[in-house]
């Protein structure tokens, strides 16, 4: 990461050079320097953002939808487009792993920064993560994905309005009234999950990838994750043996895997418990097919509702 940065660093002391203007366009390619431009980390950094501003910014995600992004890191030119926009929202340094040192690294006086799960208390990890590139401290293993809480996420949208009216002032009604209608579509998905998991027989699901635990906590859901927080962690085979064991006691029928990643760990520990897949979507970026059927943040958390009944209402 630090070779990359010095690389990136250096890239960016020459381009910016030669930068005369803002880099950040509206998701049509056509800047409007007259509105607020602001930069997202990834889809639900986004999404959020957008039901906050609808037309009144230029809004711009760095992490291509279809891109997994617990690994991705920016270019010099997303450096660039960060340092020249108005407001940089990011979910949490848990997450997007790279945002303090970058921000460290280009001239973010006139940049206001929003970590949207600030003041959320981060669950600390209880999964045995394998050694990773990332920061060795012990607060790597906090869980980020805070976002998948239809309750939390509308804390997160209230940190994204709140800096966003700051920012820009003479448009501080229409975000609060968006928030306002953003954040009501959000209680009823809530009142939705609830309703349906209160009446579940069944409490507890097996997931590759260990996203769910704000999920599973507002819900009182129990997450039985296969790897760690990052999805390209796998278990160990002791690991996978108890996970066996466990589903066919407990007669688990269905195991849970992500799209943006390979589902191999879970194919295999449902071929060795006849267990059957079902997707259950981190809302970490959106498929293309997702984005062929027009699916949103809603959408896909009322997909996943529908796809978590499979197990729930399975009590045999």
């Amino acid at each position: 990461m630090k070779r990359l940065l010095c690389a990136i660093i250096g890239c960016f002391i020459i381009l910016s050079g030669c930068s005369n203007g803002k880099q950040v366009s509206n998701e049509k390619g056509k800047e409007d320097p007259e509105k607020l431009q602001i930069i997202t980390t990834f889809y639900p950094m986004y999404y959020f953002t957008k039901q906050i501003t609808g037309n009144l910014a230029n809004v711009e995600i760095l992490i291509p939808n279809g891109v997994e992004p617990h690994d991705w890191e920016p270019t010099s030119k997303d450096m660039i487009n960060m340092q020249e926009a108005d407001v940089f929202i990011y979910n949490s340094r848990y997450f997007e792993t790279w945002t303090e040192k970058v921000l460290d690294s280009i001239d973010s006086s006139n940049l206001n920064v929003v970590e949207a799960s600030n003041g959320i208390g981060l669950m600390d990890s209880n999964i045995e993560e394998e050694q990773h590139d990332h920061d060795e401290d012990s607060e790597a293993t906090k869980d980020p994905h805070v976002w998948l809480s239809p309750v939390l996420a509308q804390k997160e949208v209230d940190n994204i309005a709140e800096v966003l009216e700051k920012a820009d002032p003479k448009n501080k009604e229409q975000y609060e009234k968006n928030a306002d209608a953003f954040k009501a579509e959000l209680t009823d998905l809530d009142k939705l999950y609830k309703e349906t998991i209160d009446k579940a027989p069944r409490k507890e699901f097996v997931t590759q990838h260990a996203a769910f635990g704000y999920l599973a906590k507002q819900y009182r859901l129990t997450q039985i994750p296969i790897g760690g927080l990052s999805p390209d962690v796998e278990p160990t085979l002791a690991k996978l043996a108890e996970l066996t064991d466990m589903m066919k006691e407990k007669k688990i029928k269905v195991v849970y895997f992500e799209e943006l990643t390979s589902p191999k760990v879970a194919k295999t520990l449902a071929n060795e418990t006849g267990a059957k897949t079902e997707v259950l979507n981190p809302l970490e970026g959106l498929t293309k097919d997702e984005q062929e059927q027009g699916l949103d943040y809603i959408g896909v958390m009322e997909k996943n509702l529908e796809a978590l009944k499979v197990a729930l209402y399975n009590s045999k």
